[in-house]
C-alpha cells in the first residue's frame, strides 16, 4: 500500500459570497475608481495597453461612475494595474472585484483580475494569479477569492485585464484587497486498486472487491476507485449474466461495503435499462446512496458488437470534499472526454479500466503518459484503476502520486483541493487554459467526417 502527500505549493480557497470586516484595511488605492473634474484617470491607477499600441481598448471615466473600458478594434485589449506596497508575506489576502457588462459575448474570455506578488520591483511570477471569477448575473460580473502571498512578497500589483469585448465595453465599479485569516485546506484522501481476479465468479468477485472498500475503510480514505465491469474480470459470466439494474443486485452489495466504511466508491458495473444495455460506472456516498452514475461513451468494437449502448452525457457529481467525474476504459483514448468534465467543474476524474497504464516502450506513448497528459491538459486529479500497468493516483501537473507497481490492493494519496500549483510562465493552468479555448474555431470536431 503506497501514500503520498502534495507539497502545498500555493493555497487558493474561493468563497461564493465574501463580506469584508468593518476593521479590515482596505489596501487597494481609489478602490472605486472616483475621480475630480476632468481628471482621465482615476488616482492610484495606471493604463496599461499593449505592445501594438492600435490594438489597444480605450480606457476612460464612465459619466455615472466606475471606469469604463471599450474598443474600437473587436480584438482590442487593454486594462488598469496598480502597484501595492504593503503586502506581508505568508499572509492570506480576499480579493473582490465587481464590474457591469454592456454586450460582452464571452465574458470569461474577455475579463480577468490579475495578481502579480513582487519582491520590490521584482515579479515572483511571471504570470501571477488569477482572482477566480467572473462569475456573471444581470450583466454584473464579479470575482472573489483568497490568495496566500508568498513568504519573500512585499509588493503586488493589481491588474484589471480586459480582451477581445468584441462590440461590448466593461464599466469597473470596484476592486477590494484586504488581509484576511489563512484559508483552511481541503484535504482529501483518494485511493485506487489493483486488483485482476482469475478463475473466478461474480459473486466471488463481489466478496473481493468489497475486501477492498474495507482496506480502504480501514486506512481512513474519503473515496477509493475500483475497476471496469468488476463482476466480469476473471470470470466466464455473459453479458446476460452481468446485466442488472442499478441499483439491483450487484450495485447493492457494493453499497453495503461503501456504507458499512464510510467512504465513498467508484466502480465499474454493466447496467440493464429494460432491453438496453451499457457499461456503467457508479459513484456511491458515504450512506450507500446512489449518488450518480455515469455511462461509457466511446465503445470500442469489442463492446458495440456485443449490443453494448454508448451513453451520451458527461456528468459532474458534487461530493461532500469537492467536484468529481467519471469515465471509463476507451474514453481515455479521446481527449474531449477530460475537457468537457474539467470545463463542467471536476476537480478529479475516476477511471475504471479494463485497458492499461502501461508505462511508454519502444518511443510509443502508452497509458501511463496519455492519462498524465489528460491531468496536465485539464489541470485535474487523474485515478485510473486498471488490469494492466499500474492504478495511479495522478496530480494536475501530471506527477504520479500513487501506484501499485505492480502489487494488488489499496494505494492512496492525500491531496489538498485548494493547492494552486502554477506552470513557470503561463501561470495556473486551471484558470488560465479555459480562457485561452477558442471553441468559435472548433466546429471540425462537431462534424462527421473521415480523416
Amino acid at each position: 500500500m503506497g501514500k503520498s502527500i502534495l507539497p502545498c505549493l500555493v493555497v487558493v480557497i474561493c468563497f461564493a459570497t465574501m463580506t469584508f470586516s468593518a476593521e479590515a484595511e482596505e489596501i487597494v488605492s481609489n478602490s472605486r475608481f472616483e475621480a475630480e473634474g476632468t481628471a482621465k484617470l482615476p488616482d492610484g491607477w495606471s493604463v496599461w495597453k499593449p505592445a501594438w499600441e492600435k490594438a489597444a481598448c480605450r480606457v476612460r471615466l464612465n459619466a455615472e461612475g466606475g471606469l469604463l473600458i471599450d474598443g474600437i478594434d473587436p480584438y482590442a485589449v487593454g486594462g488598469v494595474f496598480q502597484e501595492i506596497k504593503n503586502i506581508r508575506g505568508s499572509k492570506a489576502y480576499a480579493i473582490k472585484a465587481v464590474c457591469e457588462l454592456r454586450d460582452v459575448p464571452m465574458p470569461y474570455q474577455s475579463l480577468a483580475v490579475r495578481i502579480e506578488w513582487k519582491n520590490g520591483n521584482k515579479r515572483l511570477h511571471p504570470a501571477g494569479m488569477l482572482v477566480r471569477g467572473p462569475v456573471v448575473k444581470d450583466n454584473v460580473a464579479r470575482f472573489e477569492d483568497v490568495l496566500v502571498a508568498p513568504e519573500e512578497a512585499n509588493a503586488a500589483r493589481v491588474t484589471l485585464e480586459v480582451k477581445w469585448l468584441r462590440g461590448g465595453s466593461v464599466i469597473w465599479k470596484e476592486v477590494s484587497m484586504q488581509e484576511t485569516p489563512m484559508p483552511k485546506p481541503r484535504n482529501v484522501k483518494v485511493g485506487t486498486v489493483y486488483l485482476r481476479p482469475r478463475n473466478s465468479t461474480q459473486e466471488k468477485n463481489l466478496k473481493l472487491w468489497c475486501d477492498q472498500i474495507d482496506a480502504a475503510g480501514k486506512l481512513g480514505l474519503d473515496i477509493v476507485c475500483l475497476g471496469e465491469v468488476v463482476t466480469a474480470i476473471g470470470t466466464r459470466a455473459t453479458i446476460d449474466d452481468r446485466a442488472k439494474p442499478i441499483p439491483g443486485p450487484f450495485s447493492d452489495v457494493l453499497a453495503e461495503a461503501a456504507r458499512r466504511n464510510h467512504i465513498w466508491v467508484v466502480a465499474g458495473l454493466t447496467e440493464k435499462v429494460g432491453d438496453v444495455v451499457y457499461n456503467t460506472a457508479v459513484l456511491l456516498d458515504r450512506q450507500g446512496g446512489l449518488a450518480g452514475k455515469y455511462r461509457k461513451v466511446h465503445l470500442p468494437r469489442g463492446e458495440w458488437k456485443e449490443g453494448v449502448r454508448p451513453g451520451h452525457e458527461y456528468p459532474v457529481f458534487e461530493t461532500d470534499f469537492g467536484k468529481v467525474a467519471i469515465q471509463i476504459c476507451y474514453d481515455w483514448f479521446f481527449p474531449e472526454t477530460a475537457e468537457i468534465f474539467a470545463l463542467h467543474g471536476a476537480e478529479m476524474i475516476f477511471a475504471p479500466t479494463w485497458g492499461n497504464t502501461l508505462p511508454d516502450e519502444g518511443g510509443r506513448v502508452d497509458g501511463e503518459s496519455t492519462f498524465r497528459v489528460r491531468a496536465r491538459d485539464n489541470g485535474v486529479y487523474m485515478i485510473p484503476s486498471v488490469y494492466d500497468g499500474n492504478s495511479l493516483v495522478i496530480d494536475p501537473m501530471g506527477r504520479i502520486l500513487a501506484s501499485n507497481k505492480g502489487k494488488e490492493g489499496v494505494f492512496w494519496a492525500e491531496i489538498d483541493l485548494n493547492t494552486r500549483e502554477p506552470l513557470w510562465w503561463v501561470g495556473h493552468w486551471r484558470s488560465i487554459g479555459p480562457r485561452h479555448r477558442m471553441p468559435q474555431t472548433y466546429e471540425a470536431l462537431t462534424r462527421t467526417s473521415s480523416p
